[in-house]
């Protein structure tokens, strides 16, 4: 735990558990979620193939999670981890470009 702490520079235990309770939610939350926005979409498990089915379901928890992360990352007030941590995870599957910043244009 302790070269977790120096990784991701936190001090303290508590807020270790707070970080590992916000990841707990987001990912049952996300799953939990990505099923009724598809039946919303029209997809359905039994009126589609699996084929179709599943893999739109895990693209779709992406984008759900994201989300989700920043909303209860702020709500346990831990903003500021998971906005960086949420630049870090985005920029590593090549969405960086969101968060680049523009340049003026006189330079």
């Amino acid at each position: 735990m302790k070269k977790l702490k120096e990784r991701w520079g936190i001090t303290s235990g508590f807020q270790l558990t707070v970080i590992f309770i916000v990841f707990a939610l987001t990912g049952s939350t996300s799953a939990y979620l990505s099923k009724p926005i598809l039946g919303w979409m029209g997809l359905e498990k039994e009126a589609v193939s699996a084929w179709i089915y599943y893999p739109l379901y895990i693209i779709l928890i992406f984008p759900v999670y994201q989300v989700l992360l920043i909303a209860y990352g702020t709500i346990f007030g831990q903003f500021k981890f998971f906005w960086a941590f949420e630049k870090k995870m985005l920029k590593g599957v090549g969405l960086g470009f969101l968060f680049s910043e523009k340049k003026n244009a006189r330079d």
